[in-house]
């Protein structure tokens, strides 16, 4: 338990922290959708605008970093 905290603020704390992990994987299964799909294209020179095994490689390890705190808070 972090000093001065109470049992309850600290599951509120790792709720939030969970969350936060289940949204960012949320977004890195979005990136792997959206990664596929500009590799599957019809048309290769209708290229996007979106980095999108960069968009999934920060997001994994924001939801790593977070699953991390929200272990630790617990």
């Amino acid at each position: 338990m972090i000093a001065g905290k109470s049992g309850r603020e600290d599951q509120g704390l790792q709720q939030l922290l969970w969350s936060g992990c289940v949204t960012a994987l949320a977004v890195a299964g979005l990136a792997t959708w959206g990664d596929r799909r500009r590799a599957n294209r019809t048309d290769p020179d209708d290229v996007g605008f979106m980095p999108w095994p960069l968009v999934l490689v920060l997001a994994m390890i924001i939801a790593a970093v977070l699953a991390a705190l929200a272990l630790k808070a617990g």
